[in-house]
């Protein structure tokens, strides 16, 4: 499958323990619905305030993550998240529970965006993103599988988020430490070129297209994950045991969804599985969303669970190749935390007032509308170098970047994979500069003339 040493394994764990609360959002907002005395909406905004202070963590971090290394914020963001989910787990008073919550969303939020930085700044981060997807896919799918079993309390899959959190963290020990001592002029990565906190962001029309388009898929996105819940506990008549397998089987196909897109690499390139997997994907959310019965729901979030993380690696993908430093991965991110924190609520609010069936006919054109744009960014940005000097001469050894992978190398380099190789240098004769008089004129020579005497 992978690998071992291409795969760097400290972010792939940091990139689990960040990812994870959203993976279990449904049964996070649907215990506090169900065992906190909160509303269905209040249960939502509690999903909410959590995931936006994930969010706002990637915005405060984004253009300082090399500057302060990765070890010292990973640390940071892991301790908080065990302190605030773990404080949120073992309580009942609910504005202890909101504000846990709030802190812990922090912390994940700075896990990360710390593992999206470094694994944009990899050689090939689609390799990279695509392990930490399936990490994280199977890990919330055995949580799904387990926690039915152990309770009702609202506090379960706080923990499981707060443990996860704490077993990542020897881990970070192998995470790089600060740059302070980088200068200008050298990349934290160890390359030639200006500090990421004085060069601008390459292509900014395309990234800030980028990021607003992905806050509204994944606010799309998430406002049905909000409710799947509900809708298979109250619409589709599932028990809880049966809800929890459903949940696990669907990401168990998103992990099938993540290898392939894993194999496809980038054969098909970044338009076409970012454009037409949305387009899928709008009408999975509806048939999801108007479900009725068991076997109607099932196909409809399995069949969504396969096709979400293809099309979403595809976007970290997009990302990190606008810039190889990392910072638009990480704003793209964090723009998509935003879309993600306002799902919840979105999808309660929507739901309360006209119905699960009109939600999801809503988020599903709305999604049809996003897929044009976002389709357009993946055609306009691929395989062109971002930076200038992205083919150049070090030490006066030419060196070209020649496109091979998905994922994007760091440094300046162009949008569709690449790996930097050196260019073997060959001698080749020059001919002669030729002299006016060296050729005759048309016509036939004289007999006695030389070929190249000038005599015509």
């Amino acid at each position: 499958m992978f690998a071992p040493r291409s795969i760097p394994w400290p972010l792939v764990a940091l990139f689990t323990a960040g990812y994870l609360p959203p993976y279990l959002l449904p049964t996070t907002v649907g215990r506090l619905d169900t065992s906190l005395p909160l509303s269905t909406t209040q249960a939502g905004a509690v999903g909410s305030a959590l995931l936006l202070s994930s969010a706002t963590a990637g915005f405060l971090l984004a253009s300082r993550v090399q500057r302060l290394g990765a070890r010292t914020p990973a640390r940071f963001g892991l301790a908080l998240a065990v302190l605030g989910y773990g404080a949120a787990a073992l309580t009942t008073a609910v504005p202890a529970v909101v504000a846990g919550a709030v802190v812990g969303g922090f912390g994940s939020g700075t896990a990360m965006t710390v593992a999206a930085a470094r694994i944009a700044a990899e050689r090939d981060p689609h390799r990279a993103s695509t392990a930490g997807l399936l990490s994280v896919s199977a890990l919330a799918g055995a949580v799904y599988l387990t926690v039915p079993h152990l309770g009702r309390a609202h506090g379960l899959p706080l923990a499981a988020i707060a443990l996860t959190a704490l077993a990542v963290w020897p881990l970070t020990g192998r995470l790089p430490g600060g740059t302070a001592g980088t200068r200008a002029g050298h990349g934290p990565d160890g390359r030639t070129g200006p500090d990421d906190t004085t060069t601008p962001l390459p292509h900014r029309r395309s990234g800030l297209v980028l990021a607003a388009t992905v806050l509204c898929w994944s606010l799309a996105q998430n406002s049905l994950w909000g409710v799947s819940g509900r809708i298979g506990l109250t619409q589709a008549g599932l028990g809880d045991a049966a809800l929890g397998a459903v949940f696990a089987v669907a990401l168990g196909a998103g992990l099938v969804g993540v290898l392939v897109a894993g194999a496809l690499g980038p054969r098909l390139g970044r338009a076409m599985p970012v454009g037409a997997g949305t387009v899928l994907i709008a009408g999975c959310i509806a048939v999801s969303a108007a479900a009725t019965t068991p076997a109607a729901f099932a196909t409809g979030e399995i069949a969504w669970n396969t096709v979400y993380p293809v099309v979403l690696s595809y976007l970290i993908g997009l990302a990190a190749s606008l810039d190889g430093r990392g910072r638009w991965a990480v704003l793209v991110g964090s723009a998509s935390s935003l879309g993600t924190s306002a799902g919840p609520l979105t999808g309660s609010v929507l739901s309360a007032q006209a119905g699960y069936p009109v939600m999801g006919l809503v988020l599903g054109a709305g999604l049809l509308l996003l897929a044009a744009p976002m389709t357009a960014v993946a055609l306009h940005t691929g395989g062109r170098p971002l930076l200038p000097g992205a083919i150049r001469r070090r030490g006066g050894t030419p060196a070209a970047l020649v496109a091979a992978a998905t994922g994007t190398p760091s440094g300046a380099v162009p949008e569709v994979g690449a790996v930097e190789q050196p260019v073997v240098e060959i001698d080749v004769e020059a001919p002669a500069v030729a002299v006016q008089d060296a050729y005759d004129t048309a016509g036939p020579r004289q007999a006695a003339a030389t070929p190249g005497s000038g005599t015509g």
